[in-house]
């Protein structure tokens, strides 16, 4: 699977959202998106839900880590990435 990353812990709004959702369009069945951002983007994780996305938000540390893939049947938990 390869990752399509985005470091949004210093970006502001709306930049993060603009950004996630260029990356979601980029989605296919052997890719995955991970976010890293200072707070969990409810907008952006509400738009993954009405599309049927596959994806995992969890807080590890002082960040949250946001991985969204098109596929449902891999566990995202795993490509959490330690910093």
């Amino acid at each position: 699977m390869t990752k399509i990353f985005l470091d949004a812990r210093e970006l502001e709004h709306p930049v993060p959202l603009e950004r996630a959702i260029s990356a979601l369009k980029q989605l296919n069945d052997s890719n995955y998106f991970y976010m890293l951002h200072r707070k969990e983007p409810i907008p952006l994780l509400a738009l993954a839900n009405e599309h049927n996305l596959n994806f995992i938000s969890k807080e590890v540390g002082r960040w949250w880590h946001i991985l969204i893939a098109k596929r449902d049947d891999i566990n995202l938990e795993e490509f959490i990435e330690e910093l």
